[in-house]
């Protein structure tokens, strides 16, 4: 595993513990304000939150793919919104890099009301209506059938630098508490200063 796969996977212990013990796991989002050596200010739409950062943070990118770079085998997580019939549709696709496999399971999300996140191994794909894809997507406890319309956003998620991460960047964090307050070890970023999806 590289070192930036393994510092993938090590972000995830919040993710891997929502899948297994509900609440959903604390997650900032927003753009950067100010920035230190050891701690990021991010303007969200909850306000203003510090987070720090551990020694080794790492930058994840996200770049924008097509729809045909989610193949069988392929490990995803995609917001979706849950339909009535039990599948659910994606609000955006994360294509995580091979052998990296994070925050896997089916649990509560905020990106939109009501809206959850499922991280699984991709089985059949099948074309679907008007440019979408259907999905079979596998997790450890459960399986989920899942619709991608043909406009949702689809990112790969690659390695990034430190120093794409400035003020006025739009950043995505999964972050651990602690009694001093948040901590984060990965910052997602979009290529080219465009907005993580998730």
């Amino acid at each position: 595993m590289s070192k930036f796969a393994a510092a993938l996977a090590l972000s995830a212990t919040a993710l891997t513990a929502a899948a297994q013990t509900p609440p959903a796991p604390t997650v900032v989002r927003g753009v950067v304000t100010a920035m230190t050596d050891t701690s990021l200010t991010v303007k969200t739409d909850k306000g203003p939150q510090t987070i720090a950062l551990t020694p080794s943070w790492t930058v994840a990118m996200t770049k924008a793919v097509a729809l045909d770079a989610i193949q069988p085998g392929s490990f995803i997580g995609t917001s979706e919104m849950p339909k009535a019939d039990g599948a659910g549709e994606s609000l955006e696709v994360h294509v995580f890099p091979p052998g990296v496999k994070m925050g896997e399971g089916h649990y509560g999300w905020d990106l939109k009301p009501g809206s959850m996140m499922t991280n699984g191994t991709v089985g059949t794909v099948v074309a679907g209506k008007k440019g979408s894809r259907e999905l079979d997507v596998d997790y450890s406890y459960g399986k989920r059938h899942i619709t991608v319309p043909a406009n949702v956003p689809v990112v790969q998620i690659g390695p990034g630098k430190r120093e794409m991460v400035k003020v006025g960047t739009p950043v995505f964090m999964v972050v651990g508490k602690t009694a001093n307050g948040m901590v984060a070890n990965s910052v997602s970023v979009g290529e080219n200063g465009a907005k993580p999806p998730m």
